[in-house]
């Protein structure tokens, strides 16, 4: 007599288990023989051959690009017009070197003061000569009124203009003015660099060495004050900066007209003094000092590029370091 079954349990009876009929066969076999380091397009080695694949490109091709990137004859992918963009509200710039490059590049500023009983130097002289002439009103006023208009901590020197929210370029601008010099368009491009110091003195090393400007992105980035037209020296007044909106968009743009994209980083795989593109048009991206470049810029750049420093020197601020490498990309365009 068969054993009843307990309360619940199935009817049904098992049957064979039904085997796997080799399906995961090909999970067991692996993926094949590691791909080479140059063979990984994220790979420094990767990166390193396809900016090199680009170079040869460039080199054999019959028709030589135009020097500030874009092959001859080629339409620009700039995708409509382009709008400057402002800084925001009027800016009070101090000093006498920066007030009279300001003056002298007929920057279109609305005031001119002077500080009473001011020490009149020859920079003081042509700067109220140019104010004079264009009719740009002069003010003098007592020097803390001159100090509250500057600040605390800004060293006027007894002389300030205020100037007009800063009228940004487009970074296509850019490359085409290097195209109208005939030269090897060279940009440096800003990553989170937020200290208008470092910004004054990248514009003024760029134009020091033949740089054709200064990009910066919209975001978490310092912008065009007073401070860093300060620091510039009035470098700031013949160098234009050109304002990204998105930063990682912009350089992938400027990759498709024709440029090399090297971000600076202690870590980089090509030391500088090895840079072999130095010659062809490029944009240098300067990380700022404590994160120094994001991860989707580095992504994007065709090479990484080390400053060779001491032991004894942790590492460069961004300002020394785009200024060392601008130098070094100008030292080997002369040799050229």
């Amino acid at each position: 007599m068969a054993k009843p079954a307990r309360p619940g349990a199935s009817k049904k009876k098992k049957g064979p288990t039904v085997g796997s009929g080799g399906q995961g066969r090909q999970a067991l076999e692996g993926r094949g023989p590691t791909p080479k380091a140059e063979d990984r397009t994220w790979h420094p080695a990767g990166k390193r051959k396809a900016a090199k694949d680009r170079l040869d490109s460039v080199r054999s091709r019959t028709g030589r690009p135009a020097p500030g990137g874009k092959p001859s004859g080629a339409t620009s992918t700039s995708g409509g017009p382009r709008s400057a963009k402002k800084s925001g509200d009027a800016e009070i710039l101090s000093g006498r070197n920066s007030v009279l490059e300001a003056l002298r590049a007929k920057i279109p500023a609305t005031t001119l003061y002077l500080a009473a009983r001011v020490e009149m130097d020859d920079r003081v002289k042509e700067a109220l000569g140019l104010a004079t002439k264009r009719g740009i009103p002069v003010l003098e006023i007592m020097r803390p009124e001159l100090e509250r208009l500057t600040g605390p901590d800004s060293v006027h020197q007894g002389i300030a203009i205020s100037v007009p929210a800063y009228q940004y370029k487009h970074p296509l601008d850019l490359v085409e003015a290097a195209a109208k010099r005939n030269e090897a368009a060279l940009i440096i491009a800003l990553d989170g660099v937020t200290d208008p110091r470092n910004l004054g003195a990248i514009i003024r090393s760029t134009a020091a060495f033949g740089g054709h400007g200064v990009i910066v992105p919209q975001r978490r980035s310092v912008g065009v004050t007073a401070a860093a037209w300060k620091t510039s020296a009035g470098a700031a007044a013949r160098t234009p900066v050109a304002m990204a909106p998105n930063l990682t968009q912009t350089l992938k743009q400027l990759k498709s007209e024709g440029l090399f994209i090297l971000g600076l980083d202690g870590d980089g795989d090509v030391s500088l003094p090895n840079l072999e593109l130095a010659d062809q048009p490029i944009v240098i991206v300067v990380g700022s000092e404590g994160k120094g470049l994001s991860r989707i810029v580095t992504e994007t750049c065709d090479a990484i590029v080390s400053i060779p420093i001491s032991g004894a020197t942790e590492s460069l601020n961004a300002g020394i370091a785009a200024s060392v490498t601008l130098y070094e990309v100008a030292r080997r365009r002369s040799l050229a």
